[in-house]
C-alpha cells in the first residue's frame, strides 16, 4: 500500500454525477425523456484503496465507471481525478490526462482487436501517448508481460491462439501500459471461468500492492468483490443506497436493498447457510427512464412508510465511516463528505489485518 494511503489522500472524488440518455420518439425525433443510467451520485476513492461497486443489472454500474474516465459526457456533476475536473478538460487536455486514468474492460475477446498481435495490443498505448523507440517499446511489452504472468514467446500471437484469462491478462498489461494511479475494472471477471476468476483477482492484488494502483471494481459477484475491495458502494436505480467499509456491510448491511442483495450471496458453511433467511423482493426493477417519486426503492422495499414515497433520501452518514440513502436512520451529527471519513477507516483496518497475518 502506499504512503498516500496511510495518510487519506483522495484519488478521485466524484460529486453530484449524472449520466442521462434522451429518447427520442417519432418522425422528427422529438426528445420526449431520458434514461436516468445515473442520477446524482457522490463518492471519494483514495489513493491505494480499491473500492467496490456492486448492484443489479441495469443498476448502472458500469455507466459509472465509463463516465469516471469521460467515455461518455456527462450530463451533470464533476469527476476529479487526481485534483482535475476531467469534466471541464477540452480534446487536448483530457488526451494528456488519458495515461493517468484506465480500464480493463468486460470482455476480453470483445475488447482485444483481432488483427494485432499482442505486442501489438500491448504497445498501443505507448504509440499514441509517448516518442519511445521501437526497441524501447518492445522492452517495455516484454516487461509488462512479464507483470501479468504471460510467456514472452506468445508476444506475436493474435487474440484467438489465448484462453479468456489469458486475454484478460493482455487486457491488464495494456491498461498499465502508461503507468497509471487509477483503473476502473469493469467486471473484469464476469466473462472467465470461476476457476480462473480468482488468479485474475489475485493478479490485480498483487499489481495494486506492487505499483500502488487505486481501483473501482464493478461486479455483481459478491463473494469477489468481498475478497477484493476495502469499501463497497451498493447501487440501486442509478443511486447509492449505501457504502460502508467492507467488513462492516458484510456483517450488517443497513439499507433494506443491501439486505436483500447480501441475503442471496451463497455461504459456504452448510450449517449456516440452512439457518440463513432469503429476503425476496416483491415486483419488478422501476424502469430508470421513469424512477418512483420518492426513495427509488421504496416500490419494493418490506420496511418503506409513507415519506418514502414523497421524499427522496440523501446519501448520508449514519454510523462513522458508513453511508446510506434510507429515510430508516437518521444522520450522525459528525457527517462527513460522502464515503472519505469510511475510506480512511478500511484502508486502517486492512493494514492491520496484513500487519496481523505476517
Amino acid at each position: 500500500m502506499r504512503d498516500s494511503a496511510k495518510t487519506g489522500d483522495v484519488l478521485v472524488q466524484v460529486k453530484d454525477l449524472k449520466m442521462y440518455f434522451p429518447i427520442n420518439t417519432g418522425l422528427f425525433r422529438r426528445h420526449t425523456g431520458d434514461v436516468k443510467a445515473v442520477d446524482g451520485i457522490s463518492f471519494d476513492i483514495l489513493a491505494g484503496e480499491t473500492l467496490g461497486l456492486v448492484g443489479e443489472s441495469g443498476c448502472g454500474k458500469s455507466t459509472v465507471g465509463r463516465a469516471l474516465l469521460r467515455l461518455y459526457e456527462l450530463t451533470a456533476g464533476s469527476v476529479t481525478i487526481d485534483g482535475e475536473d476531467i469534466a471541464t478538460l477540452d480534446a487536448e487536455a483530457l488526451r494528456t490526462k488519458r495515461p493517468t486514468m484506465q480500464m480493463v474492460f468486460q470482455d476480453p475477446q470483445a475488447s482485444l482487436n483481432p488483427r494485432m498481435t499482442v505486442a501489438a495490443i500491448i504497445a498501443e498505448p505507448l504509440d499514441e501517448h509517448t516518442r519511445l523507440t521501437a526497441k524501447e517499446k518492445l522492452a517495455r511489452v516484454y516487461e509488462l508481460m512479464d507483470a501479468v504472468g504471460l510467456n514472452r514467446a506468445f508476444a506475436n500471437r493474435y487474440p484467438h491462439a489465448f484462453s479468456g484469462g489469458q486475454r484478460q491478462r493482455i487486457g491488464i498489461a495494456r491498461a498499465l501500459a502508461l503507468n497509471p494511479k487509477f483503473i476502473v475494472c469493469d467486471e473484469p471477471i464476469a466473462a472467465l471461468d470461476v476457476s480462473i476468476q480468482a488468479q485474475v483477482v489475485n493478479l490485480l492484488e498483487d499489481l495494486q500492492e506492487k505499483l500502488g494502483l487505486t481501483y473501482l471494481f464493478i461486479s455483481h459477484d459478491l463473494s469477489m468483490v468481498r475478497h477484493i475491495a476495502d469499501r463497497v458502494a451498493v447501487m440501486y436505480l442509478g443511486r447509492i443506497a449505501e457504502l460502508s467499509p467492507r467488513d462492516d456491510l458484510y456483517a450488517e448491511p443497513l439499507h433494506p436493498y443491501a439486505k436483500a442483495l447480501l441475503s442471496a450471496v451463497p455461504e459456504p458453511d452448510p450449517s449456516l447457510e440452512n439457518k440463513r433467511e432469503r429476503i425476496i423482493l416483491q415486483g419488478d426493477v422501476p424502469s430508470p427512464s421513469n424512477p418512483p417519486k420518492g426513495c427509488n426503492f421504496c416500490t419494493r422495499c418490506p420496511e418503506a412508510f409513507p415519506l418514502c414515497h414523497e421524499v427522496k433520501p440523501d446519501l448520508h452518514q449514519v454510523r462513522p465511516g458508513r453511508f446510506v440513502a434510507c429515510h430508516l436512520f437518521p444522520a450522525d451529527n459528525q457527517t462527513q463528505s460522502a464515503g472519505h471519513t469510511g475510506a480512511v477507516k478500511s484502508v486502517e483496518a486492512k493494514e492491520h489485518n496484513q500487519q496481523g497475518e505476517r
